[in-house]
Order: C-alpha cells, then sequence, then structure tokens
C-alpha cells in the first residue's frame, strides 16, 4: 500500500471519529456507566446471543444500543493485544525496530517469523493484529522489557478509567495452573468488560487511528527490514459483511471462548462499536453478525 493510500485511510477514519469527537463531548470516561441494560435491550428486543457480555456503542449519540453483562470482566483472549498495541504506539518511535528473539518464537501458535528477523514496529504490529500473532506482540513487549511492558499496559488500564480490566500477559493466552493476579477466577492472560473494551477501542481510533487500519481488510501484506514477505489474513472472516469497518480484533482461549470487537460506520460520521465476549469459535462471529443486523434496523428507523 502506498504512503498516500495511507494517508488517505487514515483521514478517512479521522473523519469517522475526529468530526464525532467535535460534534460531542469528547468523554473517554464512564458517563455511559449508568445505562439500564434491560432498557438497552428494548433496542433489540429480537437478538439472542451466546455471549456471556456484550456491548454497542454508537458513539455519535453516546447512547448505549445493547448491552449484556457489559460490566462483568471476562477472559479477553487475543483482544489484550489492543492494548499491547496501544502502548507499543505510545512507548516506541513508529521508526524504530524490533528484532525477533528465540524466547518470542517460543510462545505458544507459530504465525511464520523467523528467529533474527528486524521489523519496523508499525509493519509487525500490523502483522501481529491481523493474524492475531502472540510471538508477534511478545517480540514487541520483550524490546521494552517483558514484566515492564505489562505494567505499562495496567498503568494505561487504570489512566482511561477501564475499571474492570487487568493484564497478566501481553498476548491474552491462557495461564499455567497458579499464575496470575489474585481476585479473578482462573488465570487468563487478561480480564476485561465489553464496556471497558468498547472504551478501549474508542480512545484507539480517535488517538491513533492509523494504528488499526490494516484491521479492516481481508489480507495485508507486510515485510521485515531484512526483506522478508508475508501475506496476513485476517482472523475476522465478517470483514468483507460489515458495511463501513473501521477496525477489528479477534480473540479465542480455552478459557475465554470465542471473542470479536470492531468498530463500523454505516453512516459517514456515526461509529458503532460492537463488543461480543464469552462466545464460541463460530458464534462470535454469529453473535456479531445478529448485533451489525439489529443495528442496522435501528439506525434506519431512527
Amino acid at each position: 500500500m502506498s504512503e498516500d493510500n495511507k494517508t488517505l485511510i487514515a483521514v478517512a477514519l479521522l473523519v469517522s471519529f475526529g468530526l464525532v469527537t467535535l460534534l460531542v463531548s469528547s468523554k473517554t470516561g464512564r458517563d455511559d456507566k449508568s445505562a439500564d441494560e434491560s432498557r438497552s435491550r428494548e433496542n433489540f428486543p429480537q437478538v439472542t446471543l451466546a455471549a456471556k457480555g456484550a456491548y454497542v456503542y454508537d458513539v455519535r449519540s453516546e447512547i448505549v444500543l445493547f448491552a449484556k453483562n457489559s460490566d462483568k470482566p471476562l477472559p479477553l483472549a487475543s483482544l489484550a493485544k489492543l492494548m499491547s498495541a496501544l502502548v507499543a504506539e505510545e512507548t516506541y518511535y513508529d521508526y524504530g525496530s524490533v528484532t525477533i528473539s528465540s524466547e518470542a518464537i517460543a510462545t505458544d501458535g507459530d504465525s511464520g517469523l523467523v528467529v533474527g528477523e528486524k521489523w519496523r514496529l508499525k509493519e509487525l504490529l500490523d502483522f501481529s493484529l491481523v493474524a492475531s500473532s502472540n510471538d508477534g506482540i511478545k517480540a514487541v513487549a520483550l524490546t521494552l522489557g517483558d514484566r515492564d511492558f505489562i505494567r505499562a499496559m495496567n498503568r494505561r488500564s487504570e489512566d482511561l478509567g477501564l475499571d474492570n480490566t487487568l493484564f497478566n500477559n501481553e498476548t491474552g493466552l491462557d495461564l499455567p495452573a497458579g499464575q496470575g493476579q489474585a481476585g479473578l477466577e482462573g488465570s487468563a492472560g487478561g480480564y476485561g468488560s465489553a464496556r471497558d473494551i468498547a472504551v478501549l477501542l474508542r480512545h484507539i481510533l480517535e488517538r491513533y487511528p492509523e494504528a488499526l487500519e490494516a484491521t479492516k481488510f481481508e489480507s495485508t501484506e507486510v515485510s521485515s527490514l531484512d526483506g522478508s514477505s508475508y501475506t496476513v489474513r485476517n482472523t475476522n472472516r465478517l470483514v468483507g459483511e460489515i458495511p463501513g469497518l473501521l477496525a477489528s480484533k479477534t480473540g479465542y482461549t480455552s478459557m475465554a471462548g470465542g471473542n470479536i470487537v470492531f468498530a463500523f460506520d454505516p453512516e459517514l460520521g456515526r461509529p458503532i462499536i460492537v463488543v461480543v465476549l464469552g462466545s464460541s469459535v463460530e458464534g462470535r462471529f454469529a453473535d456479531a453478525d445478529k448485533l451489525v443486523k439489529a443495528t442496522m434496523v435501528y439506525i434506519n428507523g431512527n
């Protein structure tokens, strides 16, 4: 993709989120926390989900369109990589490089990276988010210092007011039994509520719209600084079916089940954020599809 095209995409994302921010107060805070879930469900009366938690938020109107257990902390799986990407964006220079180490490659899941490869940060983040690469995100974290990186993730979570979010690692992978922080059931790599994840995605898209632009396409082409080229397929199989998709991220572990979060803009300047937590591998896509269709019905009627 040419630099001119990347600039145009970034501008388009800024139109969707930047202009909305001018039209309404730019609150990434918790004003919607008092939303009555039973009332919000009236907007989508026919929707039933397999997911344990869900949230649909109209950014322009600052209205919760749908909520199910929206403040309940649930395992995040690879949705944790959104916070990893945010910390990396705010910590590293975009032109800085990351070297793939043997420790990174040892992380569960093989996405084809090679020990010793050097990557420009932006390219490696695109690779890691689109392919949900655990070794790619691990390599980014190790560049800063693994434990420091995770502490930075949790500090950033506190700064954003994500009261129901906690990270034990940068990937979202489930931990071995007995590891992780006390106070939450099980040992997931990260916990968060559907509402918190919506706030996180909104913040990234408002502040760093280019960070997630690759996640709106079915595939993307990336290259390491060593000249190795990769064609990366998006883990979100609904990419081509969501109107005006702005960004997306999937996640799955045995503890989390199937998760997905995305933002789409069915009208110019009316971004909608959808979060599905605790569904199944296929159920997350079915749940997401139901919520998109219900959102379109709601918008067309209001």
